[in-house]
């Protein structure tokens, strides 16, 4: 064991690994999770800041009567629309259980106006001898389970002039300092009392004084979080837990004014348990424990941080008027530099403090802890009989550095090495390589995109179904579905009868439906006027069979009078072979007209019959018309759908093969095989995995489907296709049999139009456990035949992934085809209503995890398209001969106008 070892010159790099401690979080603590959305609320207040007027803040009321409203165990969740994406507030109170989601790109300012925040003695804004006359801009008082997410901005805009006032916030603290006073200004959250409060990848910044404090809090998470606020702004402290117990702060990003954290135990008990760790520090005053200790600091570990420009790194802070015994500390796995006081534990804070409360500090442990530019070492004990007792492995120190030590016990053999002038060389000397990572900007990428009113035009019904033709190629050919006469819902004449509960003809009324299409289909090759459209209608019943509709000159309407009381349903699913296939159908194809005898027997000879091979309905035929029915395939719909998605010891954790070798749940209820424009009004589908399949036609031409009145369930990708696709007025079910649940997956090539729209729409579910849970997902864009990824790293040793002409992997190599990366998925939501089972931050899911073979990242836009490409292996320009990035830019996911429930 060695004590400090002297580094000449090093780069720097930060261990991401940790092992187990008794000195942290006694909880296990993961990545949060968003709660329940239980209300929305749009900004109203355009880009930039927002300022402070003579009139209070606008959304101060309208904020804290939905955080009031809001059930325990939800959260209120800030949105932009339509280009406002800023609130103005002041001071909000949370309730126990209730949480506050911010959206990417919006950004809650906190009021200039003292009177916003003044605790009713007219002090807020002002200096004095007490400085409390503001309350903070968020109190959680005696809370439970509450906290803050999202991907948006809190700014308390610390720097901009109060209203009514010559200086700011900063200004009047600054002011305070030369005139010995105190300021009274507002911090931006204060959790007292309260227990598992969360905060989840917020940004704050810019706060008049302290960013977080608690006091007295069991329970403490910041995961993600970052804190930006200027190096000269006094009194700005990160997060300051103040006699509380169990906190975790990992993964977070702070730069400020005053200490990053600051570990504090005052009067009312101790602070215990306290894990920082994989984060980055910048300016401020460093990682601190202090100045009032006197109610005892114990079991802190601080494992994987990089300090760049702090003015104190490691920081143990105290004196007689306030000392007390701080212990179990573990510092492990740290990268300092550009630090004036790298290593600063030091007892005697305040040089004229007067008092009997002695600080003493003991069991303090620093292992593999690297400060790689000059600074001064403090390591000064109270006295003789008070001494700091120190544990040092693998701590290295420039060579420059200047020691001071003093009352100071070292551990095991760190003390020969001590006296030996500290020359031994690092047992890692590359861990500091990549520590310091650069502070994170404010630009983010919008996880819920929204369409403007301009954009919204272009995805309005009569704009979608407008176009046919290959892609990129399209030309206007108008087509309006709701004018047709099954829209209007007249009384049809039928030209055929299915009804199960009579004797059939076989002339002009059946018993099965797949026999009317047959009988309807050879008489319409009899006759003259061969393009009329046929009438087909169903009566009442479940018909247990399949139905082909194969391609034909004469369009066919297939309907119905009741779709709840008339199903045609099956059970197929991809994994059946070809002669379980026969043994099931064959029956039912021994007659008919030679082109669905045709579509049969594509199938029956198939070792599987794969995804493609199981709609119950399928549909070749342009035109094709259906109202009024139930399509169902029964795969499981008898047991649920909740089967293990991997063998025992096949695919834990869905690693870097995901879905390589995963069960699967494929059971098409439809399959529209390049129909175009073929029309819906009132089809109720049911499925699982994979419910609606709507395919383009040859060669990758448009083909256009409209769903009027609609009503789709599933739990997998159960909306999905290449085609252009148009819900209106439908519903879209969810179920939650399945711990992931992804609506729709398109798989729109890049130079198509349009993909899925979805308008005036509503996404249910079933009020399972998963589904409340609200991770399920809108859509995922469908990474057509992928076997490996050119995105991100696979960690697979040599693993490659290039441009080729087909799709295959044979570790570790593979290829991957322009026709696979072109398939970007479009899709667009606009004025429907979005249910709590859908994720509220980020309703678009990638295609599989980062670092598996299939993952490809969701994109938004042909810009991320662009992107995407560029920082893959593949070149966009030299190797797919794109001009450039699209001109101008193609909406790929977006929404409009929707309500979230």
């Amino acid at each position: 064991m060695n004590f400090f070892k002297t580094l000449p010159v090093v780069s720097a790099a930060l261990m991401l690994h940790a092992t187990p401690a008794s000195a942290q979080d006694s909880r296990q603590v993961k990545e949060p999770q968003t709660p329940v959305i239980c209300s929305v609320l749009p900004a109203q207040l355009e880009s930039g800041k927002a300022e402070s007027t003579d009139a209070r803040a606008p959304d101060t009321r309208r904020l804290q009567a939905a955080i009031d409203a809001c059930q325990s165990g939800q959260a209120v969740r800030l949105i932009s629309r339509n280009g406002k994406t800023a609130f103005l507030s002041g001071a909000l109170q949370l309730r126990s259980g209730v949480s506050i989601v911010l959206d990417a790109g919006v950004t809650v300012y906190t009021s200039t106006n003292p009177k916003d925040f003044d605790r009713g003695n007219g002090a807020c804004g002002t200096n004095d001898d007490k400085g409390k006359g503001c309350k903070p801009f968020i109190t959680a008082d005696r809370t439970q389970g509450s906290g803050i997410y999202g991907d948006g901005v809190i700014d308390g805009q610390g720097g901009e002039r109060i209203l009514g006032k010559d200086e700011s916030w900063w200004q009047i603290a600054r002011r305070a300092q030369k005139e010995n006073n105190r300021q009274n200004v507002p911090r931006l959250l204060e959790v007292t009392q309260s227990d598992n409060f969360t905060l989840h990848r917020i940004t704050l910044r810019n706060s008049p004084n302290f960013h977080v404090t608690l006091n007295q809090v069991n329970g403490f998470t910041a995961w993600g979080v970052r804190i930006d606020t200027p190096a000269n702004a006094r009194n700005t402290d990160g997060i300051d837990p103040i006699s509380s117990r169990n906190i975790t702060i990992a993964n977070t990003y702070i730069r400020t004014g005053d200490d990053n954290v600051a570990i504090k135990a005052g009067n009312n008990g101790p602070t215990e348990n306290i894990t920082i760790r994989n984060s980055h520090f910048y300016s401020g005053h460093g990682m601190s424990i202090g100045s009032e200790t006197n109610g005892g600091v114990s079991n802190v570990l601080v494992d994987n941080l990089s300090m760049d420009g702090t003015t104190s790194g490691l920081r143990i802070k105290s004196d007689v008027s306030r000392g007390g015994l701080v212990q179990n500390i573990n510092y492990r796995n740290v990268c300092i530099r550009n630090v004036k006081a790298p290593i600063d534990f030091d007892t005697h804070y305040g040089k004229d403090a007067r008092g009997s409360q002695i600080p003493q500090y003991r069991d303090i442990k620093l292992e593999h802890v690297q400060v790689l530019t000059p600074g001064r070492i403090i390591l000064q004990g109270y006295d003789a009989s008070h001494p700091m007792t120190v544990r040092l492995q693998d701590v290295v120190i420039d060579a420059s550095s200047a020691i001071q030590r003093e009352h100071l016990q070292l551990l095991g053999d760190a003390g020969a090495a001590a006296q030996s002038g500290f020359n031994a060389e690092s047992a890692n000397p590359k861990q500091c390589d990549q520590a310091f990572a650069a502070f994170p900007d404010n630009v983010v990428t919008l996880k819920r995109p929204q369409l403007d009113a301009v954009a919204a035009q272009q995805f309005s019904y009569a704009e979608v179904l407008k176009y046919a033709g290959m892609p990129g190629n399209e030309k206007a050919d108008p087509w309006d579905p709701l004018s047709a006469p099954i829209a209007a819902n007249p009384d049809l004449l039928p030209d055929y009868i299915v009804d199960a509960g009579v004797k059939a003809d076989d002339v002009h009324s059946f018993n099965r439906v797949q026999d009317a299409v047959s009988r309807a289909i050879a008489d319409a090759e009899k006759k003259a006027d061969k393009g009329k459209r046929i009438y087909i209608l169903v009566k009442p019943g479940t018909y247990r069979e399949l139905v082909y509709v194969p391609a034909v000159d004469s369009p066919i309407t297939l309907y119905g009078t009741d779709a709840a009381k008339t199903k045609i349903s099956a059970n197929l699913d991809a994994a059946v072979t070809g002669s379980v296939y026969q043994s099931r159908f064959a029956s039912q194809f021994n007659k008919t007209h030679a082109s669905i005898t045709a579509m049969y027997e594509s199938l029956k000879d198939r070792p599987a019959l794969g995804t493609f091979g199981t709609g119950v309905l399928w549909v070749k035929s342009k035109s094709f018309e259906a109202k009024n029915l139930t399509i169902e395939n029964a795969y499981n719909k008898d047991v649920g759908n909740a089967r293990a998605d991997c063998p025992a010891g096949v695919c834990p954790d869905a690693g870097v093969y995901a879905q390589t070798k995963m069960v699967h749940h494929q059971a098409l209820a439809v399959m529209l095989d390049g129909a175009d424009k073929t029309h819906f009004d009132g089809v109720r589908m049911l499925g699982f995995q994979d419910t609606l399949y709507m395919r383009s036609g040859a060669n990758g031409e448009t083909a256009r489907y409209f769903f009027n009145h609609a009503y789709v369930e599933g739990d997998v990708d159960f909306i999905f296709g290449d085609a252009t696709a148009y819900f209106y007025q439908s519903e879209i079910k969810a179920l939650g049999d399945r711990g992931n649940a992804y609506m729709a997956a398109p798989s729109t090539n890049i130079n198509s139009r349009y993909g899925f729209v979805f308008d005036h729409c509503r996404f249910t579910h079933d009020g399972s456990a998963n589904s409340l849970a609200g991770k399920f997902y809108l859509a995922r864009q469908w990474f057509h035949n992928e076997r490996c990824t050119p995105y991100g790293v696979v960690p697979v040793p040599g693993y490659d992934c290039q441009l080729g002409q087909v799709d295959v992997y044979a570790a570790p190599n593979g290829t991957i085809t322009k026709k696979t990366l072109e398939s970007v998925g479009k899709m667009v939501v606009m004025n429907s209503v979005i249910g709590a089972h859908i994720h509220p931050l980020q309703p678009w899911s990638d295609w599989n995890k980062y670092g598996t073979l299939p993952y490809r990242p969701a994109q938004y836009s042909s810009d991320d398209y662009w992107a995407n490409l560029k920082a893959s292996k593949i070149d966009p320009v030299k190797q797919l001969g794109y001009p450039g990035p699209m001109t101008p830019m193609r909406v790929f996911l977006a929404e409009l106008n929707n309500t979230d429930e």
